[in-house]
């Protein structure tokens, strides 16, 4: 089974500026945009249209397969969860390697808050991606010897273009993810999509929390309705050990925001924080150390988040929250449009135009009120619905 990672890591990449990258500004070296450029027209180069594979005898047989559920799903997308009806995702690259970008990310060691690089059109996020492992690696280094940041160096199997180069072709599906198991391909590419929907400047959290949100509820849709009883089965384990871990880690950001928040009441001892911020850790990985036992009690033994529990740190545990923090509100937000997709879309489209710290509110307001307590309080159930 093709492993993923511990979450679905698939912000708006980095990678997307590189055909802005003539414009990048101070913040951004020649040699960054230059790696940036080469990296996407390559990438862009080796894409070649799914029509064409499925008819060349020369194409594997399991990766026609895999390319002919890929366009069933692209369809699905269009015709029951309103996402775009573009170029994207019907050319297919082999990119012959692990990784379409490796993003770098980088906290201090006493705050979640991750570093930011800020790009013209996109905003600031807290990343900054790279082509090149290596060199993904050496900014990495530069930055916990240098500014004494905790980093983290994470391999990404896919990034939107936003849908601004749908004139090019789009962004096409790529080695690094086409063999996923089929709900998480189903998705992979829902997520995506849903960047080309709606984008924010300067909200990494809102944008890929909405996009996590529509890929969630897209793919279980999707797995509802299209899927064999053996993939739903295999998604239905595969899911059960995300949320539990998620669940774990979002138990875990919040003790250390507790630590954290202490950090000028105890500036007169630094030891005692980096105790408290230990003691955290490691009951962090306790309890990661129960949850795989009891997987394994359930006869579904799994230890893919590894080494991800060994190497986390405050850059492993910001990024995730990108991900997952607003997921609850957008989903709460879809049960009060009642499951309609265009309605939904439309709405996250009104709260994009808010000033940032009203739409937060908002989504707050709503989690509160439409989330699983609110709903179970009032007997209320949410039926997904197509166009």
């Amino acid at each position: 089974m093709t492993r993923t990672a511990p979450w679905p890591l698939r912000p708006t990449r980095a990678a997307l500026l590189a055909l802005g990258a003539a414009l990048l500004t101070g913040c951004t070296t020649a040699s960054y945009y230059a790696q940036s450029i080469e990296g996407h027209l390559a990438l862009m180069g080796a894409a070649k249209p799914v029509e064409q594979l499925l008819a060349d005898p020369a194409t594997p047989p399991d990766l026609k397969a895999r390319l002919a559920l890929a366009q069933r799903i692209r369809a699905f997308a269009v015709t029951d969860l309103a996402l775009p009806d573009n170029a994207s995702y019907h050319r297919y690259a082999d990119l012959k390697r692990r990784a379409a970008v490796w993003n770098v990310a980088a906290a201090p060691a006493d705050s979640l808050t991750l570093k930011r690089w800020c790009f013209p059109f996109v905003g600031c996020v807290g990343y900054r991606g790279y082509y090149d492992e290596a060199a993904a690696k050496a900014l990495a280094d530069r930055l916990q010897r240098e500014e004494g940041l905790e980093v983290r160096v994470y391999g990404i199997p896919a990034y939107s273009t936003l849908g601004w180069l749908n004139w090019m072709g789009g962004d096409p599906l790529l080695s690094t993810f086409i063999r996923y198991p089929e709900g998480e391909l189903a998705r992979m590419v829902f997520h995506e999509l849903a960047h080309q929907v709606v984008y924010v400047q300067d909200d990494t959290m809102f944008n890929e929390s909405y996009a996590t949100a529509v890929e969630r509820l897209g793919g279980q849709q999707w797995l509802a309705t299209h899927a064999s009883a053996a993939a739903r089965q295999e998604y239905a384990a595969y899911d059960q050990r995300r949320r539990d871990f998620r669940d774990l880690s979002r138990a875990t950001r919040d003790d250390l925001s507790a630590v954290y928040k202490q950090k000028e009441a105890l500036a007169h001892d630094p030891q005692a924080l980096t105790a408290m911020k230990s003691e955290a850790m490691a009951r962090f990985r306790q309890r990661y150390a129960e949850l795989k036992a009891r997987w394994a009690a359930a006869g579904t033994p799994y230890d893919g988040y590894d080494r991800w529990v060994a190497d986390a740190n405050n850059a492993f545990f910001g990024v995730q929250a990108a991900y997952d923090e607003l997921v609850p509100a957008f989903e709460a937000l879809f049960a009060r449009e009642g499951g309609n997709w265009p309605r939904f879309h439309a709405a996250v489209a009104q709260l994009a135009k808010l000033p940032k710290p009203e739409r937060l509110a908002k989504l707050r307001a709503l989690a509160e009120q439409f989330g699983p307590a609110g709903q179970a309080a009032r007997g209320d159930s949410v039926e997904l619905k197509a166009r």
